[in-house]
């Protein structure tokens, strides 16, 4: 009887030792599965718009953005090529300083044209106002800095805006080119869930 037993056991458990790796199920180490958005709570997809200005200052005892790295040319070219500066610019609701703080753009900015000063910005919007405080917006793209309107992508988020995706446009609202300070308009249009 007891023989009988061990042998039931051992039938079964090789049966489920074979099982794992005939059918495949969540455990198992797969490339890929599609997934429904219940599974993630996902619900409706909205479509938001934020305005900020972002204030962008390099000058003074307390920059926001210092220049981290730069070439042997950059210093005698005319677009600063080569140029990269790390930034943790305040993000405010109006232009001045002093108004109301929504959030910080954290990031990287590098000047990647040759001939004329065209910037990607690799940063995060992270947000410290209501709803939106602890999410961020990722912005990866080209920054043409004297455009009137310059449009870079938003490529991602977290938090409320996990999912993320949709563009930012960028307006000079004030720029100062003795000492490199800028405050520029923001208006951005992003759908999440």
């Amino acid at each position: 009887m007891a023989n009988a037993a061990l042998k039931l056991i051992s039938t079964i458990f090789i049966l489920v030792f074979l099982s794992s790796f005939i059918i495949p199920g969540r455990n198992c180490q797969e490339f890929s599965r599609k997934l429904s958005k219940k599974e993630f709570g996902l619900k409706r997809e909205k479509l938001s718009h934020l305005h900020f200005y972002f204030h962008d200052i390099v000058s003074g005892r307390n920059p926001t953005a210092v220049r981290v790295a730069s070439a042997a040319m950059t210093n005698t070219s005319s677009s600063l090529f080569g140029a990269v500066v790390m930034m943790d610019d305040p993000l405010t609701v109006g232009p001045n300083m002093t108004s109301k703080l929504v959030g910080r753009a954290q990031g990287i900015y590098a000047s990647a044209d040759l001939n004329e000063l065209g910037l990607l910005m690799v940063l995060n919007f992270a947000f410290v106002e209501r709803k939106y405080n602890g999410s961020t917006l990722s912005v990866l793209g080209r920054n043409k800095v004297f455009s009137a309107v310059r449009e870079m992508p938003i490529v991602g988020g977290s938090g409320i805006f996990r999912f993320a995706r949709g563009y930012a446009l960028a307006k000079t609202h004030y720029a100062n080119l003795q000492t490199g300070d800028a405050i520029v308009e923001y208006n951005v249009y992003v759908f999440h869930y």
